[in-house]
């Protein structure tokens, strides 16, 4: 199945988790891929994982939060490319705190990354998407934008931001061929979720997060769980599906 043989397909958040799955999910259908992350490492680790499909991918480090850096990075995506047919925001950072104690610092850190990052990405990839008359994106909101997740402040309002900004994408340029969906996931194993993690205070009250447990496949699901659906809402199979978000939890919020 090579349904992106001929889609140039730009990718942030590249060098982890669903990014850095979505990735090799679009080379494996025939994309040309330029993937963007802060992290040489994270790319690297991607470029290695490309494998057979190396020639099709092109990595940059860019900083989503540096509005020179995305202007720099974005036109020098569009240029290898020769255009540009769909642009997944899949950067963004998970972190937590109680509310009463959640700095400004703190919150507009998670702002400017998810929020603000997603738009600049989105503003500067626009001419080329319009270019193409057929121009998907997919942003990542997530289920702490729509449900109570505690300690997740300044994290849902970004994403609940991002959600209302895809809506906005959809109707404004729709009639110029534009998509626009957004995933939310939930209780999916990434690079937002492993390592560093979510950073949940030490006084954290852990019966808060009983009913985030899913109900298939009874624990986290691996990110290329959520690259399936990417690919498949921004191929043709998707073309009906626009202005909307697709809740990814494994029935966690049902």
């Amino acid at each position: 199945m090579e349904r992106f043989a001929d889609r140039r397909v730009l990718i942030t958040g590249a060098g982890s988790g669903i990014g850095q799955a979505t990735v090799q999910r679009i080379l494996a259908e025939g994309g040309r891929v330029v993937a963007l992350d802060r992290s040489e490492d994270g790319l690297a680790a991607t470029e290695a994982a490309a494998a057979d499909n190396a020639e099709r991918l092109t990595t940059m480090t860019v900083d989503i939060a540096d509005e020179a850096a995305v202007q720099a990075g974005v036109a020098g995506a569009v240029a290898e490319l020769g255009g540009l047919d769909v642009l997944v925001n899949a950067a963004g950072v998970l972190r937590s705190a109680h509310t009463h104690e959640t700095t400004l610092e703190f919150w507009n850190s998670i702002l400017q990354i998810n929020l603000t990052g997603t738009f600049l990405v989105t503003r500067e990839a626009l001419p080329a998407l319009l270019e193409s008359g057929r121009g998907v994106v997919v942003n990542f909101s997530s289920t702490s934008a729509s449900f109570a997740h505690p300690y997740m402040a300044a994290y849902a309002a970004s994403k609940g931001g991002i959600q209302s900004f895809t809506h906005v994408l959809a109707s404004e340029y729709a009639s110029q061929g534009l998509r626009a969906v957004a995933l939310a996931p939930g209780s999916i194993s990434s690079g937002m979720t492993t390592g560093c993690g979510p950073g949940l205070p030490e006084d954290a009250d852990m019966s808060l997060f009983t009913k985030l447990y899913p109900v298939v496949m009874k624990g986290m699901a691996p990110p290329e769980t959520v690259a399936g659906l990417v690919a498949a809402l921004a191929s043709d199979d998707g073309a009906f599906v626009t202005g909307t978000e697709l809740r990814v939890d494994g029935g966690t919020h049902m």
